[in-house]
């Protein structure tokens, strides 16, 4: 109702004025040659927006990444039953008790086939419908302004426009200060009490070949970046990686749709390439282990430059002193990264400390630079996955298929260690290959037999 009201005070009216024939009275005589503004369209466009508004919202949109996520764990939940029942196969004692199970699942899983199918019609007509009325509403609007005899509209838009382009040079501009160095160990959050159930559960659009990867969101983005997502799968003998695949938003990655390649090398493995599932993404630069030495690697996403630092000379790599449990070796995990509130760490283990844990901070300019460095008395063979919070590394190992567990500490700012955490975290699948913290979103971004898996971390206050 404010745009049909703008419109009718700049319709130019021209006035005649006569003189009364009583005396000195005027009188005006209106003559509007433009046709009345006709503001019933304008409703009508209002209504149409409204309308659009309401059938389209994010929760909506998001429905069909439900019902795909559900649908996944409906199908791999029946496997692992198919699996127990001919384990426990005992003749023809439960074969009708069994099968009848198997049938009620499979009706289960056809009932959220049949949902999905209809979501996705529903909103194949919406986006058609939709775009309709667009066109409709975008042609009204063209006839409606040519009422703007003034152009308040042109000038409106351009104005607009400026403004835009203020908030762009205030973000760049705000962007180019420093990240904040926190201390470690003294981020507000307190103290890692617990974890989450899984928040997000997906294959990836790679399927079950590729059992060792990693992915996440940038730590440290650059602006526009904020959304973005990484993944990485190791493609060459679930060692070696040449490329970074990046995705536009959750729901992009889950469906695997839209992904843009950057690729580090042509040929894999070769020099440059990724060894080694660990790997972090901080400032639009990949981390990651430098193809067969003990250095880190950063490669820029915009420049595709490389440049690396080497660990000390009697740091393990190539499978020296990487992530194991007594049941399988974690192959090429010998260096592990990790993002706090702080920056990037790297995760290794020396002959100088007997095959323990070392951290060291790395600098992340061009090239990186290691600095401060602490050792703990944590074996890391032991160990299964490593991830830093607030200057606190935390360490997992394996309990049984179902369960991973946080057992152990070490705070770099007090040098404190502890071995008696016990916080449980439920798998999807039998092995996590890759776990990194992310800072912006309080998640544990997890990758576990080719399927990407968060968790949320949950703190307490320490009075």
């Amino acid at each position: 109702m404010r745009q049909s009201n703008m419109f009718v005070s700049m319709v130019v009216i021209p006035l005649i004025l006569s003189q009364s024939a009583r005396g000195k009275d005027c009188v005006c005589e209106l003559q509007n040659s433009d046709p009345a503004f006709p503001e019933n369209k304008l409703k009508e466009v209002e209504f149409t927006a409204s309308q659009c508004i309401a059938n389209i919202t994010s929760e909506k949109m998001t429905e069909i990444d439900r019902l795909v996520l559900g649908l996944q764990h409906r199908i791999w939940q029946l496997l692992d039953n198919v699996s127990m029942l001919e384990k426990e196969d005992n003749g023809n004692l439960y074969a009708a008790v069994s099968l009848r199970i198997i049938e009620l699942e499979l009706l289960e899983i056809q009932d959220l086939l049949d949902k999905l199918n209809r979501t996705t019609n529903n909103y194949q007509q919406l986006s058609v419908q939709t775009a309709a009325e667009l066109k409709d509403m975008e042609e009204t609007m063209v006839e409606l302004e040519k009422f703007d005899h003034t152009q308040v509209m042109v000038k409106q838009r351009e104005n607009q426009r400026i403004k835009r382009d203020l908030e762009r040079c205030k973000d760049v501009l705000n962007s180019t200060a420093p990240a904040p160095t926190l201390s470690p160990g003294r981020c507000g959050l307190g103290r890692l009490v617990n974890v989450s159930r899984p928040r997000t559960y997906s294959l990836t659009a790679y399927g079950t070949s590729y059992n060792f990867g990693a992915w996440g969101r940038d730590a440290n983005p650059a602006p526009g970046d904020e959304n973005k997502y990484w993944l990485v799968v190791l493609s060459s003998s679930n060692v070696h990686g040449n490329f970074i695949r990046q995705y536009s938003s959750m729901s992009t990655i889950i469906l695997g749709i839209g992904p843009t390649d950057t690729y580090i090398s042509n040929s894999n493995p070769t020099t440059n390439t990724i060894q080694g599932p660990n790997m972090v993404m901080y400032g639009n630069a990949l981390y990651y282990n430098y193809y067969d030495t003990n250095s880190v690697c950063q490669f820029n996403m915009t420049t595709s430059s490389v440049s690396t630092v080497a660990l000390p000379k009697d740091a393990g790599y190539n499978n020296k002193f990487p992530f194991a449990h007594l049941g399988a070796t974690y192959i090429y995990t010998d260096l592990d990264f990790a993002t706090d509130e702080s920056g990037v760490y790297v995760i290794y283990a020396s002959k100088s400390n007997f095959g323990n844990v070392v951290i060291s901070k790395v600098a992340t300019s061009n090239p990186p630079v290691l600095n401060q460095t602490w050792s703990t008395s944590l074996h890391k063979r032991t160990v299964t996955n490593t991830f830093m919070v607030c200057g606190v590394l935390y360490a997992t190992r394996y309990l049984n298929k179902e369960t991973e567990e946080i057992f152990y500490s070490y705070d770099t700012k007090t040098n404190e260690e502890r071995y008696d955490l016990r916080i449980h975290i439920k798998k999807m699948q039998t092995n996590i290959r890759y776990m990194n913290y992310n800072p912006r979103d309080h998640l544990l971004y997890v990758y576990s037999d080719a399927y990407i898996v968060t968790y949320e971390a949950m703190f307490q206050e320490v009075n």
